[in-house]
C-alpha cells in the first residue's frame, strides 16, 4: 500500500509520511507477537515501553475524533483511470494504509472490475498454513463493495455468501476480483472471486444497497 495518497485528508496534514511509519512500526510488532518467544521479564518490558508510548500519542486523540473516510470526495468513475479508494478511507480496517488492523492488501481499479492484491502472513493464519476464513470475507466485502463505487453505485453489504472452494495458503500471493452483475433500482448485486496460483479459492456473490449522496452525508454524520 502506497503512503502517497491523491486525496488530501484533514486529519493527516504535514505529517502523512510519519503517520504511515507508526502504522507500520505497529503491523511489524502485530507480527512479531504472534512469533516471539522473548522471556517474561523482556515481554512485560516491551509492554510497558509500548503502553508509555500509547500515553504519549493518546494525549493527541481529537474530541470528537476525527472522521475515519472522505465519503462525499470527489466523484469516482470508472472514467477516472487511477481513483484512490484507500485515500478515501485512511483507517480503513481492510486497506487503510494508516490502520495497523488492515490487511496488507491493496486496492486498484480495473473498470468494471476492481482488484485487491497482497499476500497474506502468519498473523492471518486459520486451519495452519491457511489464511483464516474471516479474514478472507472482509477481503471480498471490500473487494465487491469497492466495484460497487466504481460503476457509480456505492452503498452498504445486505447480504455477502462465501464460497470456500479451497484452502487459501499463506505466503502465496493473492489476487481478489470483484465486479457489478446486475442492479434492479436500488438493489446490486456483485460477484467476486479469488485467485491464487491461477485457481480459483473462494467465490463470493454480495446483495447491496444502493446509496446516493445525502444518504450518504447522513451516515457520515452518525460516524464521524
Amino acid at each position: 500500500m502506497s503512503a502517497e495518497t491523491s486525496v488530501p485528508y484533514p486529519a493527516l496534514a504535514g505529517r502523512e509520511r510519519e503517520s504511515a511509519e507508526l502504522a507500520d512500526a505497529v503491523r511489524r510488532l502485530i507480527a512479531v507477537c504472534t512469533s516471539t518467544t522473548a522471556p517474561a521479564e523482556t515481554t512485560l518490558a516491551a509492554a510497558r515501553e509500548l503502553n508509555a508510548v500509547a500515553d504519549r500519542l493518546e494525549r493527541h486523540v481529537p474530541d470528537p475524533p476525527h472522521p475515519m473516510t472522505m465519503l462525499l470526495g470527489p466523484a469516482i468513475s470508472a472514467e477516472d483511470e487511477s481513483p484512490d479508494l484507500a485515500a478515501r478511507m485512511p483507517y480503513d480496517v481492510v486497506v487503510g494504509r494508516h490502520s495497523p488492523l488492515a490487511l496488507p492488501l491493496s486496492v486498484e481499479f480495473e473498470p468494471p472490475k476492481a482488484l485487491l492484491r497482497g499476500t497474506f502472513t502468519r498473523p492471518y493464519q486459520g486451519p495452519p498454513g491457511c489464511v483464516h476464513g474471516a479474514v478472507l470475507a472482509a477481503s471480498f466485502d471490500l473487494v465487491c463493495a469497492a466495484a460497487n463505487v466504481i460503476a457509480g453505485m456505492p452503498g452498504p453489504t445486505a447480504r455477502l455468501e462465501i464460497r470456500y472452494r479451497r484452502p487459501t495458503l499463506l505466503d502465496v500471493p493473492c489476487l481478489f476480483e470483484g465486479e457489478v452483475e446486475s442492479h434492479d433500482g436500488r438493489r446490486i448485486r456483485t460477484v467476486g472471486r479469488l485467485i491464487q496460483q491461477d485457481r480459483v479459492t473462494v467465490e463470493a456473490t454480495g446483495d447491496f444497497v444502493r446509496l446516493d449522496r445525502a444518504d450518504i452525508a447522513r451516515m457520515s454524520g452518525r460516524t464521524s
